[in-house]
């Protein structure tokens, strides 16, 4: 396995909340099975840079390669205020506090600004864990603003209900239109619109506003979860793999393997920002068909 990061595990590691997925309880129990079984991990290495997928199977003699990569490149709307001191992607804020422990600073190396008061936009599964990590890291209110009402809100009923419980706010139907700044460059608040549509008659995201209808939120801090995509870089430098929509590999559904028969795929890199499960689920069945294969 390569990994990227200086931690095994993925957005296991990096992306869901201490509090819901104990890492050293069952992350690392986890790694350490695999690495028990055989499988040898070699961390800090980004394919795409320190190899390419073709040099892994040409130079380095691999017979068949699994990408599994994910769906790691936040969206942003292009907004005003969003390179202000205090705007964070869902990301990068959530990867601090999990995997690089900003909660602990100074003891951690990497901090983490969380003021009296955050707003959280998006409405996924991503936003909640954003808000209520924001919650335990000593903010006195958090507020969530999304596009949807409540009964189009992507993220999961019990997610949405353990927020609350947490005390997060939710405000349906509002869009950013621009984060305002103090005098010194810092996240003074933001200024909402309301969205009247968010979908068209087909299903299609197709957000409308109306203009006129603000309102202005005082906030020290926002965090962003409007959306991931896919990332290739240079991985798939002379390969023959073919890419579909949102920038997704083309695979055989039952195999997961690609045009180019020793590279097989799956996880968001194969159906674009998905649950967990959907991933480890691929990577079972992929297996199979790689050592078949193989």
């Amino acid at each position: 396995i390569f990994e990227a990061l200086h931690t095994a595990g993925g957005v296991l590691s990096y992306g869901i909340p201490e509090f819901r997925l104990p890492k050293e309880g069952v992350v690392k129990k986890e790694v350490a099975a695999l690495e028990k079984l055989g499988v040898k991990i070699e961390l800090n290495s980004v394919i795409g840079q320190l190899y390419t997928v073709d040099e892994l199977l040409e130079e380095e003699g691999f017979d068949a390669v699994f990408v599994g990569t994910g769906a790691g490149l936040p969206h942003f709307m292009d907004i005003p205020g969003e390179n202000l001191n205090g705007v964070y992607s869902a990301n990068e804020f959530l990867t601090r506090c999990n995997l690089m422990k900003a909660y602990r600073f100074p003891e951690s190396l990497t901090p983490l600004f969380v003021g009296k008061r955050a707003a959280v936009v998006g409405g996924g599964n991503v936003a909640i864990d954003a808000a209520r990590v924001s919650m335990r890291c000593g903010a006195d209110a958090v507020a969530m603003y999304c596009l949807e009402q409540p009964d189009e809100m992507p993220a999961l009923p019990e997610e949405i209900a353990e927020a609350q419980e947490d005390g997060v706010t939710i405000n349906n139907g509002w869009g950013p239109a621009a984060i305002e700044t103090t005098e010194d460059g810092r996240v003074r608040g933001v200024t909402f619109k309301r969205c009247t549509q968010v979908f068209d008659e087909n299903k299609r995201f197709s957000p409308r506003y109306d203009e006129t209808d603000t309102v202005f939120v005082e906030a020290d801090n926002v965090v962003l979860s409007i959306g991931q995509s896919i990332e290739w870089g240079n991985l798939l430098e002379g390969e023959a793999v073919e890419l579909g929509r949102g920038k997704g590999a083309v695979a055989d559904p039952k195999t997961y393997q690609t045009a180019q028969p020793d590279i097989f795929v799956g996880g968001d890199v194969y159906t674009g920002p998905s649950f967990v499960i959907n991933a480890i689920a691929a990577g079972h069945e992929a297996a199979v068909s790689l050592h078949r294969f193989v």
